[in-house]
């Protein structure tokens, strides 16, 4: 029985452990393996260089939303909504109620 072919590969975690890890000749080496003492992060010794990864920026529910509608559009929908909500036509019960109470008597 044949053995698959081998290579080791260095690192050294930011606490000066020095470490090698054995893996396949076809496997890619990782640039960065976790420390098996410490569980820091380890560098390859061999000069393996972590590709950088384009990181996309962070979009907010509002970047979101203005990719749909533009401001003035969502300005008309809010003033829309606070009259329906202000005439008692949308939202929760309970609030409809204290205000068609407050109606009666007011008009009484």
């Amino acid at each position: 029985m044949e053995f698959a072919a081998r290579q080791q590969s260095g690192y050294r975690c930011v606490n000066g452990h020095e470490f090698e890890v054995t893996m396949s000749i076809e496997a890619e080496v990782p640039a960065v393996w976790e420390c098996p003492r410490c569980g820091a992060e380890a560098l390859s010794t061999s000069g393996i260089v972590q590709e950088e990864k384009a990181e996309k920026p962070v979009r907010t529910h509002w970047d979101m939303l203005l990719e749909r509608r533009s401001e003035k559009e969502l300005e008309d929908i809010l003033k829309e909504r606070l009259e329906l909500l202000r005439g008692g036509e949308i939202g929760p019960a309970h609030l409809h109620r204290a205000n068609a109470k407050r109606r009666v008597k007011s008009n009484a």
